[in-house]
This record gives structure tokens, C-alpha cells and sequence, in this order.
């Protein structure tokens, strides 16, 4: 049987976290983003689609 290739997802912080809620201030920490512009590439899980849908307003994504 073939291995099914997983989607992956690169996320770009396109807004600063200043006034943001410490909920989602810790949501961007465990995607990985510290900084405007900074990307990371994550397997597209339940969970990372999860924690974009909680932070959609500072953030890009991009399937790959």
C-alpha cells in the first residue's frame, strides 16, 4: 500500500501581537511565530487547523 504524502501548511505572522489576548499571544508562541513575517511549515493536522482558526486575523497560510 502507498503512503499517502500529508499536506503541509506555511504560516506567515503578517500582524504584531501588541494588544493582542495572552490566549493568542500563547497560540502564535506554539505555532512557532515570534515576529511580523517570520513563516513556519506545519503538517496539516486537526490541531495546527485549530490553532489557525484562533489567530486567522495575524496570520497567512498557504498550502504546499
Amino acid at each position: 500500500m502507498a503512503k499517502k504524502k500529508s499536506k503541509k501548511l506555511r504560516i506567515t505572522q503578517v500582524r504584531s501581537l501588541i494588544g493582542q489576548w495572552e490566549r493568542h499571544r500563547r497560540t502564535m508562541r506554539a505555532l512557532g511565530l515570534r515576529k511580523i513575517r517570520h513563516t513556519v511549515e506545519h503538517n496539516d493536522t486537526p490541531q495546527i487547523r485549530g490553532m489557525i482558526a484562533k489567530v486567522q486575523h495575524l496570520i497567512k497560510v498557504e498550502e504546499i
